[in-house]
């Protein structure tokens, strides 16, 4: 997630190099033409490329929302996992016998190793990796056999608080409490899932861009009475800002691949951590996740 410190130029130049030097080929080659074919080539009125950037601005705005509805509702999903994963704890804390405070411990860890899993597999990164500090060797064999890691770390739970149940050490009312939260950890995993899953329309990019092209090429007919050494710095401004603004709605769209953009699930995981091992008692308490540079991961 982008944090509010001063964003390197090479990271906003980055985004949008190659469509620039795209402009750049185009309004040189537009300039050229114009020149070669004056009598061939009809004026061009400012008010048609005006039309089509107003045009553009309007997709771009529908686009950008849209892109920030996705955004925000990963981050709730993730607000959800955070505010459900200490009243877990708090839960098996008040309702499961005193004598069983290394089984409340195993599963509050295994809850840890659940939000570091969920980010993980979002991101399409190795699910299983740095849980061994979590969770047992026996628990690290079983969730390998599943293909959905975090799934897996689930049902481990649901199990053990069954098998608390079972023990007497856990009431039917407080079992049903409990296994609410964990359909609450269910849904939140599902909803993540189907954010990372749907695909925002490729086609939807494709034809923006090809509009932005077409107005760079109008743009460059209309200016051609101005002189090429403005024309271009013109022409490459006003096509990188509405390029910047494509790029910033499509990394915001997919809020789960790994990118500065991103929902910061590993610092979220890491938050969790810190106030579940704090609500355990732990001495070996991590510190926050430190932002790199200009955003958090």
């Amino acid at each position: 997630m982008l944090l509010n410190k001063n964003i390197p130029p090479s990271y906003i130049l980055n985004k949008v190099r190659l469509e620039v030097l795209t402009v750049l080929v185009i309004g040189l080659l537009v300039n050229y033409l114009t020149l070669k074919f004056e009598y061939v080539i009809p004026e061009m009125p400012i008010s048609i490329p005006a039309f089509i950037g107003t045009a553009i601005s309007v997709i771009l705005s529908f686009k950008i929302n849209q892109s920030y509805d996705r955004w925000w509702e990963a981050r709730k999903v993730w607000g959800s996992i955070v505010n459900d994963s200490r009243t877990f704890v708090l839960q098996l804390q008040s309702f499961v016998a005193p004598e069983k405070k290394a089984q409340i411990k195993e599963i509050a860890y295994r809850q840890i190793a659940w939000c570091f899993s969920l980010g993980q597999s979002l991101r399409g990164l190795d699910a299983t990796a740095n849980l061994s500090s979590y969770i047992s060797d026996k628990d690290l064999k079983q969730i390998r056999k599943h293909s959905n890691k975090p799934l897996a770390l689930l049902q481990l739970n649901a199990l053990q608080v069954a098998e608390l149940h079972n023990e007497a050490a856990l009431d039917r009312f407080s079992q049903v409490q409990i296994n609410n939260t964990l359909v609450n950890f269910s849904n939140s995993m599902g909803m993540a899932e189907r954010i990372k899953s749907t695909v925002f329309p490729h086609t939807y990019r494709l034809f923006l861009h090809f509009f932005i092209y077409i107005f760079v090429v109008t743009l460059a007919i209309a200016l051609n009475d101005i002189n090429s050494y403005f024309e271009m710095p013109l022409l490459l401004v006003i096509s990188a800002a509405f390029f910047l603004l494509e790029k910033s709605a499509t990394h915001l769209q997919d809020p789960f691949n790994n990118r500065p953009t991103d929902t910061p699930v590993t610092t979220i995981a890491t938050t969790i951590e810190i106030n579940i091992k704090q609500l355990l008692g732990e001495s070996d308490v991590p510190e926050p996740v430190a932002p790199k540079e200009f955003y958090v991961k």
